[in-house]
């Protein structure tokens, strides 16, 4: 379930760098639950291809995070951020991170 959390977070910071196709399968398996029979089926490619591709997509998450670190990043900054007291300093902050 951890591993599950992990990947959505990353998902969430590096979407945009995946292509269509690597979203659409990562959405597919992590959010809406689907096997790999049944997405193999939607695509009409076999069970193989579904599993090489969100292993592929998996693999460029934690690439993205590796190299840029921007989970840690917002990591460090939440366990600061609870130490803040001023309330408009923290509510800036958090409008960092909706962008």
């Amino acid at each position: 379930m951890e591993e599950l959390f992990y990947y959505n977070e990353l998902y969430d910071l590096y979407s945009k760098l995946l292509t269509e196709k690597q979203r659409k399968y990562f959405e597919d398996y992590y959010f809406n639950n689907l096997s790999y029979s049944e997405m193999s089926d939607s695509y009409q490619v076999s069970r193989n291809a579904v599993f090489k591709q969100l292993h592929i997509t998996v693999e460029k998450l934690k690439e993205y995070e590796e190299k840029l670190k921007l989970l840690e990043k917002k990591q460090k900054l939440l366990k600061i951020m609870a130490t803040i007291k001023d309330k408009e300093t923290i509510k800036e902050l958090e409008k960092l991170f909706e962008e």
